[in-house]
């Protein structure tokens, strides 16, 4: 995969902290970035396909073996024995 150079503002508190972290890690700053990046956009990939999904399902809605024909009333419903 080809790879681009980008220009990231940070403060440098915060950068500190990021390479001590990329240093335990035994990784670059750029590859620890890279690798949350990556783990954020699978997420909400994985999340905009699921919502679709179930999109599409609730818009078909659900057989509930009635073939789409209610033959009850409320008062059935509720008739005590």
């Amino acid at each position: 995969m080809e790879t681009r150079n980008i220009i990231l503002s940070l403060p440098e508190e915060l950068l500190q902290e990021v390479e001590v972290l990329a240093a335990r890690r035994r990784t670059s700053v750029s590859a620890l970035l890279a690798g949350m990046l990556r783990e954020m956009v699978e997420r909400e990939s994985g999340y905009a396909l699921a919502r679709r999904r179930e999109m599409e399902a609730l818009e078909l809605g659900l057989d509930l073996g009635t073939g789409g024909e209610i033959r009850w009333n409320r008062d059935e419903l509720h008739e005590r024995r």
